[in-house]
C-alpha cells in the first residue's frame, strides 16, 4: 500500500461528520428518486480485467471513455515509477481495447509538470445514455490534468493544468498545454480542504450556465486549516468562462467526509434534469479498501448522497484491494462500469461490470515471477 493510502487509513478513527451538501435548506433528492437512479446505474455482473499492463513493472489507472462514430476511446494512466503519463486506447465493442500511444509524456525540461501528467476528458457530452462526444471548444479539444515536478506515485504539491488539441483526439499525438497549472495548493483564494495537493479533475459543459459559468469543474484535494498533510480528500469546484481563467466555487468541499479517508474522482452525467456524480470512497470508517458510489443534484452544487450499497467494490482476486475510480457509459440499454481494479500484490488494471450479463474476461494480470 501506498504512502497516500498509509496515511489515510490512520484518518478512519477521526469524526463521523458528512458534508454531502453544500448549503442548507437546498433542494435535496427523494430516497425514491435515488433508487430509481441506482436501479438504473447498478452492474451486478463482473464481467473482469479489459486493459493490463504489459509488465509488472507498471500500472494501470483512472479510465475515461469517449465515443467518435462507431468506435469507442479510453484515456487512461501508466505508472512506471516516475509518475503519470497519459495514454489513449481504441474499441468496438467496450470490452476487448487495443492500446494506440501515449498522449501526454513526461518533460525534459523544468516544466511545473515534468513528472506527472494525469489527464481527463473534458467537455464530454453529459447525456445519459447519449453519444458520449468529446465536444470541443473553440475549434480545441481540451483535457483537464493534474501535475507536479516530484518523481513517484501521486508524490509531491500536484497542481491542476489543462491541455488542448487542434488535432483528432482519436489520433495520437503530444497535446498542448498552458505554460501554468490554473489551480494550485499554494494559490491566495485556496480553501481550507485543498492547501497540501489536488487529484483528478473532471469539467462539465453545462451550456445553461446553472451555476453562472458554462464550465464546471470538479476537482479532489487533500489538506486541512490546521494540519493540512494529515486532512482528508474533498471534492470541490471551479468555474470558468473561457477554460483558461478559472476561480473557486464557494468555501467548502461539495462533497466529502470529514477526517475520513478519500472521497474523490468526480464524473458527472445528466439524467433528465438531474445531475448524477460517480465518485468513489475510501478507508471510510467501518469501511476496507475503496469502493465506486454516487450522488444527485438538481443544480449541479447541492448534492445528495447515495446511503445504499455500493456500485462497486472488492469482490474478486483481481480487485480484492481497490475497486474504484468510476467510468461509467449507457450504450444500447447496456450500462458498463469501468474502474480500476487492484490485487492485493497491488497489480493495476482497468476492470469492467455491466447491467446484462456479458460472461467473463480471459484477460489477466501478468504473473509475477516465483522467488
Amino acid at each position: 500500500m501506498n504512502f497516500r493510502n498509509l496515511l489515510l487509513v490512520s484518518l478512519c478513527s477521526f469524526g463521523l461528520t458528512g458534508v454531502a451538501n453544500a448549503q442548507t435548506g437546498k433542494k435535496t433528492v427523494s430516497e425514491e428518486r435515488m433508487q430509481a437512479v441506482y436501479n438504473e446505474i447498478k452492474t451486478p455482473y463482473k464481467y473482469g480485467l479489459v486493459m493490463v499492463p504489459p509488465d509488472n513493472s507498471e500500472k494501470m489507472d483512472c479510465p475515461s471513455v469517449f465515443r467518435k462514430g462507431n468506435k469507442w476511446y479510453m484515456t487512461y494512466l501508466i505508472y512506471g515509477g516516475r509518475g503519470y503519463e497519459t495514454w489513449l486506447a481504441e474499441s468496438k465493442n467496450l470490452l476487448d481495447w487495443k492500446v494506440k500511444g501515449r498522449i501526454m509524456s513526461f518533460s525534459d525540461t523544468t516544466d511545473w509538470d515534468v513528472n506527472q501528467k494525469a489527464g481527463y476528458v473534458a467537455l464530454q457530452d453529459p447525456k445519459w445514455g447519449g453519444n458520449y462526444k468529446w465536444k470541443s471548444y473553440k475549434g480545441k479539444h481540451w483535457m483537464s490534468y493534474f501535475g507536479g515536478n516530484s518523481k513517484g506515485y501521486e508524490a509531491g504539491v500536484l497542481s491542476i493544468g489543462m491541455a488542448f488539441t487542434k488535432k483528432d483526439p482519436t489520433k495520437v499525438h503530444e497535446w498542448d498545454r498552458l505554460d501554468k497549472p490554473v489551480l494550485t495548493p499554494h494559490d491566495k483564494d485556496v480553501r481550507w480542504w485543498e492547501n497540501s495537493t489536488m487529484y483528478k479533475n473532471s469539467i462539465v459543459y453545462d451550456k445553461s450556465k446553472t451555476t453562472g459559468a458554462p464550465f464546471v469543474m470538479y476537482y479532489n484535494a487533500r489538506g486541512d486549516s490546521l494540519k493540512p498533510h494529515r486532512g482528508s480528500e474533498r471534492i470541490g469546484m471551479a468555474l470558468s468562462d473561457d477554460m483558461v481563467n478559472w476561480r473557486r466555487f464557494q468555501k467548502d468541499p461539495v462533497l466529502g467526509k470529514f477526517n475520513k479517508g478519500i472521497t474523490g474522482d468526480a464524473v458527472v452525467q445528466k439524467m433528465g434534469d438531474m445531475w448524477v456524480m460517480f465518485y468513489f470512497g475510501a478507508f471510510w470508517q467501518g469501511t476496507k479498501g475503496a469502493f465506486n458510489r454516487f450522488a444527485c443534484s438538481y443544480d449541479l452544487v447541492n448534492w445528495t448522497d447515495w446511503k445504499g450499497e455500493n456500485l462497486i467494490e472488492p469482490s474478486t482476486p483481481y480487485d480484492e484491494l481497490f475497486a474504484h475510480k468510476s467510468f461509467v457509459v449507457k450504450h444500447k440499454g447496456v450500462v458498463y462500469h469501468f474502474y480500476c481494479a487492484v490485487n492485493k500484490k497491488d497489480q493495476r488494471g482497468i476492470a469492467v461490470a455491466t447491467s446484462i450479463d456479458k460472461g467473463t474476461s480471459k484477460l489477466n494480470f501478468v504473473q509475477p515471477p516465483k522467488k
